[in-house]
């Protein structure tokens, strides 16, 4: 029976890639410029804004915008309507020189000013003051503005400020964007070899513990199981290499077994979130605890393992893991962010973004047709669906950022509203509502972190390498999982409703990926922005985010029939 599914998932995929051939090679296909306007037209609709009443304001914490946003200000005593002014930096700072120096000279500079001030500003008026900026949105240039809200009275006459933000208008996506700078396959083979044939990954040959010289194997769970899953890649394409590659990655399997929780603890056959006292290992708010999702990169990577060699310890060890998580899900599906790593307990009230263990489970099941987590699944996919997406706060859940503390919207982060996205545009037969929930979810990860484009600092170079996407809002800086995750949720989108414009969005993505590819070893940056050689000597690589970028490379080459 299994055999059957398989071959039926692969008969239904090369049915798809055909039918993407097709609609490629024909006059239907969409062309930059009707792409640009049905981009231009998604941007008027505001992404769930809480006018609706399904969730608070979203957006308290956000500093830029490229869907017009509503913001929650509030009413003014007497106001019979409300003037809507949006200003470009550039006029703000004007109007602050003149107040700022009243000489005769300013005086005069300021008189002849007065229309081009007036020409860099937009406004509208409205019976509210938490309406969208639709209305001017397609009219205000990129860049830094300042909007006020003022309530006004019968005669027109300013009563009082409704509110007042400052945030960066961000660039629409406008094809055309630098297309692919070699095939994806190739593209993911040399990032394979470069992993591959680091020191610190070649160490693993001979021991069964991390060369700590890579720092970031202090993130045990994370960098070392995604290393099981690198090199099980590549014992799949280039069987030349399969012996050394499977004896790398049981010897790293190996550690994240013997590092395990003991059978009997709460959190049995759970590797551990942070090893070695390195980087963010050190420090005293994740001593002695560890993210619970987090066990996914392991149970995944022993999967894999499991699929090249066929030996059931590690496909039993993924299992015990999912045993583990069955007992840690709480009555209403729910699971801690973060817990004490010997006893289990929680380290707060706060939850975890599921998303990692409901495609670890859907994976069991629809890979493996394991049934026994099903459960499970639907209990924390539920509690998804009510608890995560309704509330809007798609919190993020990193290793090396504070989870305690965070106020709701803090940390909103596209690590998980697009693979949530994703999961949901994946299931059986998703439905029209379910869909729209996932568009919410990707427009969300467009809005508040893609760059389609960047303007130039003031020594003419623009510092992000783009298109690209930034990973959190408490790391503002473009990584290469992000635009993964981001370009994922386009494709799944494109193949769940054939939306021309969402694959357009993920291939400028992946593509912007090869070329920033270092082309004489397959080097992939994790941070895709401009620094200073000095700088840049202390750029980190994430082993795991370099995973991604092939994966999603060999997804793109299946798509269009690469040979």
């Amino acid at each position: 029976m299994l055999y059957h599914i398989i071959i039926m998932k692969k008969l239904i995929f090369f049915i798809l890639a055909a039918m993407f051939l097709a609609a490629c090679s024909s006059s239907s296909q969409m062309t930059d410029a009707e792409l640009t306007k049905a981009a231009a037209k998604e941007y008027l609709k505001p992404i769930r804004p809480f006018t609706e009443g399904r969730n608070d304001c979203w957006n308290v914490y956000s500093n830029k915008f490229i869907y017009a946003p509503v913001f929650d200000f509030q009413e003014v005593p007497g106001a019979v309507k409300y003037l809507y002014t949006v200003t470009p930096d550039i006029a703000v700072k004007e109007a602050e020189v003149r107040a700022d120096d009243d000489s005769e000279a300013q005086e005069k500079k300021a008189a002849g000013s007065e229309v081009k001030l007036a020409e860099q500003s937009y406004s509208f008026t409205a019976a509210k003051p938490t309406e969208s900026l639709a209305p001017i949105w397609e009219q205000i240039p990129v860049g830094k503005v300042v909007l006020k809200v003022e309530g006004v009275d019968k005669s027109g006459a300013v009563l009082g400020l409704a509110g007042e933000r400052t945030f960066m208008r961000d660039f629409p996506f406008t094809p055309p964007y630098p297309t692919n700078v070699r095939p994806y396959r190739e593209a993911a083979l040399m990032a394979m070899l470069y992993i591959h044939t680091m020191p610190q990954i070649q160490s693993w040959k001979d021991a069964v513990e991390p060369d700590m010289s890579y720092k970031h194997n202090t993130y045990a769970n994370k960098i070392i199981g995604r290393t099981i899953t690198a090199e099980a890649l590549l014992a799949k394409y280039f069987p030349e290499y399969a012996d050394e590659a499977i004896l790398i990655a049981k010897h790293a399997a190996q550690f994240l077994m013997d590092q395990s929780r003991p059978e009997g603890d709460v959190l049995a056959y759970f590797p551990p979130t942070y090893y070695g006292g390195l980087i963010a290992s050190q420090k005293d708010w994740n001593i002695g605890k560890m993210l619970p999702m987090d066990a996914c990169y392991a149970a995944n990577g022993f999967l894999d393992l499991y699929d090249v060699t066929g030996e059931k310890v590690y496909f039993e060890q993924a299992l015990k893991i999912a045993d583990t998580f069955a007992k840690l899900q709480r009555p209403d599906g729910s699971f801690p962010i973060k817990c004490w790593y010997e006893t289990g307990e929680p380290v707060n009230d706060a939850c975890a973004m599921l998303h990692p263990v409901l495609n670890y489970l859907r994976r069991l099941e629809k890979q493996y047709g394991v049934h026994d987590y099903d459960d499970m699944r639907e209990a924390g996919a539920k509690w998804m669906k009510e608890v995560a997406l309704e509330t809007f706060d798609l919190t993020g859940q990193f290793e090396d950022v504070n989870v305690e503390g965070l106020h709701p919207f803090q940390n909103l982060t596209n690590c998980t509203a697009a693979p949530y996205a994703s999961y949901i545009l994946t299931g059986e037969h998703p439905t029209a509502a379910e869909i729209e929930d996932a568009r919410d979810l990707i427009r969300m990860s467009e809005d508040q972190f893609v760059h389609w484009n960047s303007l130039p600092e003031a020594n003419g170079i623009r510092r992000l390498f783009g298109p690209c996407v930034f990973e959190q809002h408490k790391y503002q800086t473009p990584v290469d999982n992000s635009s993964c995750n981001v370009a994922n949720a386009y494709l799944n989108l494109y193949e769940t409703t054939g939306d021309q414009l969402a694959f357009a969005k993920a291939k400028a993505l992946i593509d912007a990926l090869t070329v920033a590819q270092q082309v004489t070893n397959g080097y992939t940056p994790t941070t895709l922005d401009y620094r200073a050689p000095q700088k840049d000597k202390g750029r980190t690589f994430w082993l795991n985010c370099s995973v991604a970028t092939i994966e999603i490379w060999l997804r793109m080459a299946d798509l269009l029939g690469e040979e």
